[in-house]
């Protein structure tokens, strides 16, 4: 199935920041506290149900608002 468009939205956000940030995944994962296999799931658009406190954990660590990552 193909992923959403706000769902391709999100993972190029999170992909781009963290790269901007030169950060990976796994470092990503340490700092949010949200396991690399979902952070990898979230950049690879696949089809999860997010929680909103995920998008700030991830957000907080990437030292962006979560609002950033989905828009």
């Amino acid at each position: 199935m193909a992923a959403r468009k706000e769902e391709t939205e999100m993972a190029y956000n999170i992909l781009r920041i963290r790269k901007s940030k030169k950060m990976t995944q796994q470092e990503l994962a340490r700092l949010s506290g949200i396991s690399r296999a979902t952070i990898s799931k979230l950049e690879n658009g696949e089809e999860i149900e997010v929680k909103i406190s995920t998008l700030e954990a991830i957000s907080n660590a990437l030292g962006v608002t979560w609002p950033e990552l989905v828009s």
